[in-house]
This record gives C-alpha cells, structure tokens and sequence, in this order.
C-alpha cells in the first residue's frame, strides 16, 4: 500500500499493556521501529503525584515519540500528573478509558469513566489546560453487553467537544462484570465497523484502531479506512514483526541500531546487552527485570526455546549480562546448526 508523504503521528503503535510496557520495554521496542509510537502501561495519577514520580515517570531520551497513559477520573489531580508527564518529556498525554479490571472500576476510572462521558471531558479540558502536546483518550466501542452504536458515538462527540482530537478506539465492549481483564481482550466481539463508522461520522478526528490486530494484511486493511493502528499483544510476544514496520508503513529502510545496514536480532540483542550494563552501573538495575521483554525475539526460530530458556534461567541471575548473552547465543548457534 501507498505510504502518505506525511503519516499521522498515530499511523503505527504499541499498546499501553500493564506490567509490560515498561521504559526498558520500550527501550527494546525503539531497537526495531524508529517511527512506531510507542505508549506507557497506565499510571495512577494519584501514584504520580504522591511520592512515585520519578519510578512512574523516568524514561530513556531514545523512546521518543512516546505517551504517557494515565488512570483516574479527578480532573485536578490528572491535569497535575499531566503536567509533571509533560516536564518528564512525554509528547503525549493519553487518558485510559478502556481498562474493565476491578481494581481500576473500585476507583470508578479505567471504561467505568465511559459511563460519564462529561466527567471525561472536564478530566480532558483540565489536562489540555496544563499541557502544550496532545491529550487523547483510548476507550472501548461500549460497555458490558450494550450493542449502541449511539453509546460509543455521543462518547466521542461529548469527549471531541472538550478539545479532544485523537481517540484509540479498542474495537470490543468491556464488560464490568464476569469476565477478568484476560477474557475481556477476548471473549467481547470485535466490531471493527463501528470504529469505521466513528471515522465516518467525525472525519476531522484521528481515529486509532486496536484488537485483535494481529498481521500486516489487516493493519494495511485498516489503515485505508483509519487514522492508524494500535498492536498490542501480538507486538509484545512476536517484537520481530516491528522491525519491518518503519519500511513498511514509513518508507524507511534502516534500522536504528544497525545504521545504514539491515536490522538483525543480533545486533538488536548487543545493544540490549549494553543497555542491561547501563541500566545496571546508572540505577542497580537486574539484567532479568529487563531481558524478560525480549524473549520473543527469536520466536519460531530453531534453537530459539533453548535460547529464551537461558535468558529466563533464574540461576544465571547473578551472573553479569554478558555472560549470560555469550551463553544463550552459543547454545543458539549450536542448536540452529544441528537443524541446517
């Protein structure tokens, strides 16, 4: 497919996803994708503001672009950890509306907030009040079993009224009762033509997609009726894939670790390596709590369960990085070599 001279800020992105896109995440993700915009797990606003700023908010100058998702439903307290988003460096502030665990509804934020779409505009005005970069909301088509597409469009119109311009749209129902946060990403229908339908209906908007996206068939699909894209999952567990996303859907034939060459895992997992030694000297960091999100890296290779198994071996976890690095990849190299 064509890619446009200019592609939204949105055209391509990796999900917020709890406990897993945190900055060294995100660090790995940057390795494979100049381009793709990449986002925080959700924050607690009132964590950010009460004594975990920095833990919350500290990211690494190679993420950009990246957003900060933030969790509540207090419009002083989000514009307050909207600003504080905004002097770390984020270039972006995105408002979770689309989160069913019961955790977040105790605090009557995440998709509870849908039911209030004007408490989400006012929480939106506050934000956009305190900061000079986009605020955006990412939300679900509807709520438990209600099938309105009404439900999910006035949502939009009240929210877009407020000043918001860029909604990701999680194309299933979140249902509040029932189902854990694992079923709700699954067991909800997608309904991608309602999606459609908001584009059509607000066309100055930018609309995002997200669920179930899971091949570059249906991100081009989508992206000839849609703004952009959003993976999630499947970008976490198969990170392989984002390394053809910049020429793809950007035009753009280099990697960012690799210069003018062409990106490979190996030059991917040094540079995390070095990373690991970096993290670990500046902030006493555990290689382990890092190489966890690079595991899939060499999925469905041969010699790649060996490989991961090494890098999660948690008897190893004393031993430096590099050691670790030069074991996995000969027990790599070996176990590939035998199926040649």
């Amino acid at each position: 497919m064509p890619v446009p001279s200019s592609p939204s800020p949105w055209r391509l992105s990796v999900a917020p996803m709890m406990d897993w896109t945190d900055r060294h995440c995100r660090y790995f993700h940057r390795l494979l994708t100049r381009q793709t915009r990449l986002y925080t797990e959700m924050v607690n606003a009132g964590a950010v503001l009460h004594g975990g700023t920095e833990r919350h908010l500290r990211l690494n100058a190679e993420e950009h672009p990246v957003a900060l998702q933030l969790g509540g439903n207090e419009p002083a307290d989000l514009a307050r950890a909207a600003r504080l988003g905004a002097q770390w460096g984020y270039d972006e502030i995105n408002l979770n509306c689309g989160c069913p665990s019961d955790r977040v509804q105790r605090g009557a934020f995440g998709a509870r907030l849908m039911q209030t779409p004007q408490r989400v505009a006012d929480c939106v005005k506050a934000m956009r009040d305190m900061v000079d970069r986009p605020v955006t909301v990412k939300h679900r088509i509807g709520i438990d079993q209600g099938q309105s597409y009404g439900f999910v469009r006035d949502f939009v119109g009240v929210v877009a009224d407020a000043g918001c311009s860029v909604f990701i749209v999680h194309a299933r129902n979140a249902w509040l009762q029932g189902l854990s946060p694992k079923e709700n990403r699954e067991i909800p229908p997608l309904r991608y033509a309602l999606v459609h339908q908001l584009k059509a209906d607000f066309p100055r908007l930018t609309v995002v997609i997200n669920g179930g996206i899971a091949t570059d068939a249906v991100v081009q699909q989508q992206l000839h009726l849609l703004d952009g894209v959003m993976v999630g999952r499947q970008a976490y567990h198969q990170p392989w894939w984002l390394a053809r996303w910049d020429a793809l859907y950007y035009a753009n034939r280099s990697g960012p670790c690799a210069g003018a060459s062409p990106l490979t895992r190996e030059a991917v997992e040094r540079a995390m390596v070095a990373y690991m030694e970096r993290e670990a000297a500046l902030h006493g960091t555990p290689w382990p709590h890092i190489a966890r999100h690079m595991l899939g890296l060499r999925h469905s290779l041969p010699g790649a369960r060996l490989w991961r198994q090494l890098w999660s071996d948690h008897r190893l976890k004393d031993r430096p990085a590099r050691e670790v690095h030069a074991l996995a990849l000969r027990s790599y190299a070996a176990r590939a070599g035998d199926s040649g």
